[in-house]
């Protein structure tokens, strides 16, 4: 008999790895010479900027705007609030004036208690 020859386990992606290895610990490397530029900026930029004057100002700013905000909404009530008295200023008007013409040209009035029965007095 003759002996059968088991195939050799193909080593493909053994070199793939090792280079993925180098390539991640080289953008690790990357990242952090980055974060360390940028902490050192940082640390230098109160030398350069007044950081109370720049913080204080972003406060004011901020307030402003909010106070404008509301001043903003509040007149947008009250624009609203007296649209909706105009409003019904004009259905009263509507109301009375059909009450005045039913009332001048003698229409009879509406029954009332059609629903309710009267009592029968004994």
């Amino acid at each position: 008999m003759r002996r059968q020859k088991q195939p050799r386990t193909r080593q493909v992606f053994k070199q793939q790895r090792s280079a993925q290895r180098w390539q991640r610990a080289g953008s690790g490397v990357l990242l952090i010479a980055l974060g360390c530029g940028l902490l050192i900026a940082l640390m230098q930029l109160p030398e350069r900027l007044d950081t109370l004057l720049l913080v204080s100002t972003a406060i004011a700013n901020l307030i402003s705007g909010l106070s404008r905000f509301l001043q903003g909404l509040l007149q947008l009530l009250a624009v609203l609030l007296l649209v909706i008295v105009a409003i019904g200023a004009l259905v009263l008007l509507l109301a009375g004036l059909s009450r005045l013409l039913r009332a001048c040209l003698g229409a009879p009035p509406p029954p009332a208690g059609r629903g309710v029965p009267k009592r029968r007095s004994s």
